[in-house]
């Protein structure tokens, strides 16, 4: 105020007498002070039933609040019963209403939902500009509403923010809690989990349900006899009804509609009067609905399906029914207010603070157990509960209202818990070597490792491979007991398994889909599990292939290096392909099967049944093959070959020989190599690596004729390739090794 005037600066307010200055001053303030623009947005009818007191009592103070309503979500749908209609029948005005549903009833509608409404709301919180958005609870309309007003700097106060309802909901609410700047909760236990949430207490209001404001006046209405025949018919009697509300679990929809239909069928057996309530839309509802109308209860004489009801009459018929059953959040709050007995089916409100009226059956798998609860709870009264609020909620929560400061920071804090800076250090901690567990099926032998971050084999331990399944997983898991054993007196921390196989894997799951022909009974194999739980670590699984091209990524020739691609040339031929610093698995696990690119119509038959593919011609077995013909012909003999009778032939003699000038051996390694480089140029002109790198036996041998070959037939644009020999002794388990150590320490491979 300007002294010489005694007026206000920002109103106008003028005295003419000397006032008293506190007076004047409360006046001014009072005079000064505008209308806290309070926009609430409501989705359905559950949290309208929440969120309405509220409502009514900002619109009763027109002096200190001005009241917007938004409403969205399945309000506006018919098959919900357009429940936006009981907001206008109470005399509320809708600032505005988004369709913002996308149907289909399943998890993929539901995402579409929350971004078709992130997409209308910014007109509308840019047009209303409110100072507070008032939301409720864990719906996924809500979370669209919370996000869209956070990012456009407007204060949400959340209502019945903490609680705990064990579904994805739980995760919604408490994203919407940690979006919100103020809280309204409902009971003790809930602010204690928000200040766990590092929640700033001065911003948490224990206010109760405001849902309770409206029960608790007027469930003695003396009319609900009439309340109960007009929905039930005249001959129903008080207490001898059910009222039926399941929803689906939107994280176990399969098992949700399971319970849906052993409820039903329950109900039907028990024979009472019942009066059923769609489910809400969440994914899923659609499955339930078909069941519903399936088993003909819309149909049936005891039951009366309704897709909605007021409030303040659902209210009346929960007080006086005989029994509630389903998994609605009424089940567990609401109900307990009147002492009405209450069956909860499954894990939607796991978690949730219930009274002594509530019966849970958790696991309701069969139709008996369902029906026995409802022998046991029908027609029993329980003690009120008023665990949820005493019925003054809302003046608590217009009061807090009142009280926010809009000049304050917008900035959310949060209360940390105080964290001790670490001074001292610890010769445990340093001296421990993060490590993994290594393991190698091959056709012969069946190799464990311990391999630390840098690469090393700190351990390894070899045994023969069993020729049966049971044999070789009792093996497996022996021999990484003993080495797990063994890391503790060696001072390694192991972070997990990798298990490298022949075949074809699907790593996503941890099973061998089908094997070469060396491992014998291993298709269709689950390694994962039987693994992580003897040894309670998690488990990686994938193609040898595929593993040494691991292997050298992050130990070899690949580190650094965003495409190259891996050969591996031992008994077999296969590799593994890096595109853009990932490996390339394909749609059905089998990519980079390196061996079988066909280089010949009619060449040698293949293992895999084809002919001409470059691991018959130019894998250690058909080298082998060709040298044991060779020598049955008397063909492989030269001078300062030293060939014992009693030695097996292998391709080592075919080499030798063709070293020492044996032409006929010379014409067949030329072959073998020209394969293996045309199969290479194709993987060049289709993946385009920058790199080429030869693992296995042969690999020293092949890179010569191979990097001719690509000199030679490639196209200009891949000749520049470089072909390398890989320096790494064990590709396979180092491979195997770095799917831990990359995983486990979150690095992407």
């Amino acid at each position: 105020s300007k002294i010489n005037t005694n007026s206000c600066v920002l109103c106008g307010y003028t005295t003419f007498k000397k006032p008293n200055p506190k007076l004047l001053f409360f006046k001014i303030q009072m005079s000064c002070k505008r209308k806290l623009r309070v926009c609430v947005a409501t989705c359905n009818r559950a949290d309208y039933s929440k969120l309405a007191p509220i409502m009514f009592g900002l619109k009763s103070h027109p002096d200190e609040f001005e009241l917007e309503v938004v409403v969205l979500g399945s309000h506006l749908i018919d098959d919900y019963g357009n429940t936006f209609r009981m907001i206008e029948q109470d005399d509320f005005d809708i600032g505005s209403k988004l369709h913002t549903i996308v149907r289909g009833e399943d998890e993929a509608a539901m995402v579409e939902s929350v971004g078709l409404a992130l997409v209308k709301l910014p007109d509308v919180i840019q047009r209303l500009h409110p100072d507070i958005l008032v939301v409720h609870g864990d719906r996924f309309d809500a979370l669209a509403l919370a996000t869209a007003a956070a990012l456009m700097n407007i204060r949400i106060l959340h209502v019945e923010g903490g609680e705990v309802s064990g579904t994805i909901d739980d995760s919604i609410r408490h994203a919407i809690s940690k979006l919100a700047h103020y809280h309204a909760c409902c009971t003790r236990m809930a602010e204690q989990h928000l200040i766990a949430m590092c929640e700033d207490h001065s911003r948490i209001l224990l206010a109760g349900c405001p849902s309770y404001d409206k029960l608790l006046l007027s469930h003695q209405k003396e009319d609900y006899m009439d309340i109960i025949k007009s929905w039930l018919g005249d001959n129903v009697k008080e207490h001898d009804y059910i009222v039926a509300l399941q929803h689906p679990v939107t994280t176990d929809i399969k098992n949700s509609i399971k319970i849906y239909g052993l409820m039903l069928d329950a109900l039907l057996s028990f024979n009472k009067t019942t009066l059923i309530l769609f489910p809400n839309i969440d994914a899923g509802s659609k499955e339930m609905v078909r069941v519903m109308r399936k088993k003909g209860i819309e149909q049936h004489p005891n039951f009366r399906a309704v897709k909605h009801i007021p409030f303040e009459q659902f209210i009346q018929l929960v007080n006086h029914a005989g029994c509630m059953i389903g998994n609605s959040s009424c089940g567990v709050r609401e109900a307990g207010a009147f002492g009405t007995p209450v069956i909860n089916l499954g894990t939607r409100q796991t978690g949730r603070e219930t009274g002594e009226n509530v019966l849970h059956v958790r696991d309701a798998d069969t139709h008996n157990k369902i029906y026995h609860a409802l022998e046991l709870q029908f027609g029993k009264r329980y003690p009120c509960s008023k665990i949820y609020g005493d019925g003054n909620a809302v003046p608590r929560i217009l009061k807090f209202l009142s009280s926010i400061d809009l000049d304050e920071p917008l900035q959310k804090t949060f209360c940390f818990p105080p964290v001790k800076d670490p001074i001292s250090q610890d010769i445990d901690h340093i001296l421990e070597t993060q490590s993994a567990l290594a393991v190698d099926l091959g056709g012969t032998n069946l190799r464990v490792a311990i391999i630390c971050m840098r690469g090393n084999i700190v351990r390894k331990y070899t045994q023969a491979n069993p020729k049966t399944f049971e044999a070789r997983m009792q093996l497996i898991l022996k021999m990484c007991s003993d080495a797990m054993r063994d890391a503790v007196f060696l001072n390694c921390r192991i972070l997990g398994v990798g298990v490298s196989t022949g075949g074809r894997v699907n790593p996503q799951e941890g099973v061998v889909l089908h094997s070469t022909k060396l491992i014998q009974e291993w298709s269709a194999v689950d390694l994962r599990t039987p693994i992580s739980d003897a040894l309670h670590l998690p488990v990686w699984v994938d193609n040898d292939g595929n593993c040494a091209a691991l292997a050298e990524k992050k130990f070899g020739h690949g580190k650094g290096v965003e495409n190259f691609v891996t050969v591996i040339t031992g008994t077999g031929i296969g590799g593994g392909i890096i595109h853009q610093n990932e490996l390339v698995h394909g749609s059905t696990f089998c990519a980079a099967e390196l061996g079988h690119i066909m280089v010949s119509f009619d060449g040698p038959e293949c293992s895999c049944g084809s002919r001409g593919c470059i691991e018959s011609i130019a894998s250690g077995m058909a080298l082998q093959r060709e040298a044991k013909r060779l020598h049955d012909e008397d063909l492989l003999k030269v001078d300062g070959l030293d060939m014992k009778i009693s030695d097996p032939i292998t391709a080592a003699h075919l080499i030798n020989a063709a070293r020492l000038g044996n032409s006929k051996a010379n014409i067949v390694l030329n072959k073998a190599s020209t394969a293996l480089g045309m199969g290479i140029i194709n993987i060049l002109h289709i993946m385009n690596p920058s790199l080429v790198i030869l693992s296995g036996v042969l690999g020293s041998y092949y890179q010569a004729p191979v990097q001719r070959t690509i000199m030679e037939r490639a196209l200009f644009s891949a000749q520049s390739v470089k072909v390398v020999i890989s320096d790494l002794e064990e590709p396979a388990l180092l491979g195997a090794a770095s799917m831990v150590l990359d995983y486990a320490t979150r690095r992407i491979y």
